[in-house]
């Protein structure tokens, strides 16, 4: 799939960028060596058989055998509530930034 100087343009007015028409061109020649260079990464055998087995590249016996996720968590060292005195879902609530006043209340 290549860029062409629509997608171009288009993605620089989705991000709100000041494109340069002199520099359309190049952007299309650059972006598409990238994909050409994705591409060849994308051949790259990585040593997995793609259903979760080791390829050639490695063996069962060299992986890390991962630990289970159980025990008792750590406490923390001074009282949430001086560093985030309010949640909501298990998220902290934060100020709002200045440029983000008036679209809406906190985020968590």
């Amino acid at each position: 799939m290549a860029v062409t100087e629509r997608d171009v343009r288009h993605v620089a007015a989705l991000a709100r960028l000041g494109l340069e028409e002199s520099r359309i061109a190049s952007l299309v020649s650059e972006l598409n060596g990238i994909l050409e260079h994705m591409e060849v990464l994308g051949r790259v055998e990585t040593g997995e058989t793609g259903d979760g087995r080791p390829g050639t590249g490695e063996s069962a016996v060299d992986m890390t055998p991962m630990r289970s996720d159980s025990g008792s968590s750590l406490a923390l060292a001074i009282p949430r509530s001086s560093f985030a005195p309010e949640m909501r879902d298990g998220f902290f609530l934060v100020p709002r930034l200045e440029t983000h006043e008036g679209e809406g209340e906190r985020s968590p």
